[in-house]
């Protein structure tokens, strides 16, 4: 469950980036290159907490001779800045810390693969109290950066003083139903401090089967999916409070297998440190329910005497696992392409494949490795012009292997676009698209639970004779044709969740990486 919070952490780190950067550079600038630092609040006597500087870009960037400024001269006396990592840092004057990497930092693609986003993360610093700090006080963190070649940017945080609360989480709890069934899980919550909580949030992180009808007024949706809500309660020292949700499964959704869902609990304030930036993105993409109220006990409504922080997290959280009964499988059907062209022509093989259903191949929730590879023989005669940038070309052959989509919705076809030279005509010359191919990356990367292998192979075909074009496909596209290297079209459970709930998942969904070119 650690790692399902850190995801959540991340997600939404970008979110305050990708405002920023919705602009693509021109061909042959530098990559522009956008910083996020999360705002924080901070319980009086507690040991802090810790924050990076997140770096973001539309394309991968090493940065060279980094530096890092955190200017909280609005919190001098208040709270200290500190080194966490073993780094160089030096304080030019009270309130200011400035910090130098001690090697490169370099912005890696964030998953899902083809997300077109690339995040980097410099050294951490430790914030903390002052015995001067009381409950109420407030200010900003200016962070800014530095980097060879001029490239700089700066983000401003707030840093909030409150008052130090402990939430823990229900038990986990096993559930069962078919594709299409409902089911109801308990959602449970505890004050195990010595103050009273006064208001809270849940954070949902659901697998993209996991659906609700309702719309509560106090909650946040994509679609039919949950993703936080908000409670007004109070929770006395040593109680805890409970109610039900009800979901269902998609129709789509594979089986048997077992899906999983989890809420993270944490007070208002520290809700407000991770989704503030939400407002800044226009918030497009979540919206709220206008049905009733979610409450989990019938307590009056009363206002927020002080910020709260949750100064024992770790154990915060509840989840189900939901048993999905019976047999609803996948059947991924390759999709090649015939060619005509005189020689030096370059021509566009449009290759890939579709989910011919009926469930939906769901990979967003695991290790971030892609369910299934597509490897792409090239026709003989015939050269690689541009590719995918996500493909690579297998040593001593003629064959690229393309990872796909973390999530493959069933009745979508995935497609991906090889421009290629015709260097020599050669009648019916053949190559092929095998949807399921072997890898070299820890699973292998066949999808074994392929109800139709027989048709997981369609030839490329080049100046093909009668009767000798490509095949495959299994019909007719009713979802249009989605990049192998781009985002999912639907909801990016886990990484996506929260991005949405910040408002910015709208522009992840619609990124898409650009071709490599290769001759």
């Amino acid at each position: 469950m650690l790692k399902q919070s850190t995801r959540w952490l991340a997600a939404v780190g970008a979110a305050g980036a990708l405002v920023a950067a919705a602009a693509t550079p021109a061909v042959g600038a530098a990559a522009a290159i956008e910083p996020y630092f999360q705002d924080a609040t901070l319980a009086v006597g507690s040991t802090g907490t810790t924050r990076n500087l997140f770096l973001y870009a539309d394309e991968p960037t090493a940065l060279t001779d980094v530096s890092v400024r955190y200017d909280y001269r609005s919190l001098t006396n208040k709270i200290t800045v500190a080194p966490d990592d073993g780094q160089k840092c030096a304080t030019p004057e009270s309130g200011v810390l400035v910090c130098a990497e001690s090697e490169d930092v370099s912005l890696y693609e964030l998953p899902p693969i083809g997300s077109g986003l690339y995040r980097g993360v410099t050294k951490r610093v430790r914030i903390t109290t002052t015995d001067d700090a009381k409950v109420g006080d407030s200010g900003d963190v200016a962070v800014s950066f530095q980097a060879a070649g001029g490239r700089q940017g700066s983000y401003t945080s707030r840093v909030r003083v409150g008052e130090g609360v402990d939430l823990a989480g229900g038990p986990f709890t096993e559930h069962a139903s078919k594709p299409g069934g409902k089911f109801t899980v308990p959602l449970a919550v505890a004050n195990v401090g010595d103050k009273v909580v006064k208001g809270f949030a849940a954070v949902f992180d659901l697998d993209y089967s996991i659906r609700t009808r309702d719309r509560f007024s106090n909650c946040l949706y994509s679609g039919d999916h949950l993703l936080s809500c908000q409670f007004d309660e109070e929770i006395p020292v040593g109680e805890g409070l409970a109610t039900t949700l009800d979901f269902e499964l998609a129709k789509d959704t594979y089986a048997p297998s077992n899906q999983s869902g989890y809420a993270q609990f944490m007070t208002t304030a520290d809700f407000e440190d991770l989704t503030r930036v939400r407002e800044a993105a226009g918030a497009r993409a979540a919206t709220s329910g206008g049905g009733p109220k979610l409450t989990l006990a019938e307590a009056p409504s009363r206002m927020r005497q002080a910020d709260q922080t949750d100064v024992g997290p770790g154990y915060d959280y509840t989840g189900w696992t939901i048993k999905t009964t019976g047999k609803n499988g996948i059947d991924l059907a390759a999709i090649g392409a015939t060619l005509k062209g005189r020689a030096g022509d370059v021509v566009t093989a449009t290759v890939g494949f579709r989910n011919n259903g009926p469930a939906t191949l769901d990979a967003v929730n695991g290790d971030f490795e892609a369910p299934t590879h597509t490897a792409v023989e090239l026709p003989p005669g015939t050269s690689a012009v541009e590719v995918p940038a996500t493909c690579e070309l297998q040593r001593g052959t003629r064959t690229y292997v393309c990872p796909s989509e973390m999530l493959l919705v069933a009745g979508r076809t995935y497609t991906m676009e090889f421009r290629l030279r015709i260097d020599k005509v050669i009648a019916n010359a053949r190559g092929a698209v095998q949807v399921n191919a072997p890898c070299e990356c820890p699973s292998g990367g066949i999808f074994t639970g392929d109800t139709k292998p027989a048709n997981d192979k369609a030839p490329i075909v080049v100046n093909a004779g009668p009767g000798g074009g490509a095949g495959g496909g299994g019909g007719e596209d009713d979802g249009g044709a989605l990049p192998i290297t781009g985002s999912p079209v639907g909801l990016l459970a886990g990484l996506g969740g929260l991005l949405l709930v910040a408002g910015a998942g709208g522009y992840l969904l619609a990124r898409r990486r650009s071709a490599r070119f290769v001759a």
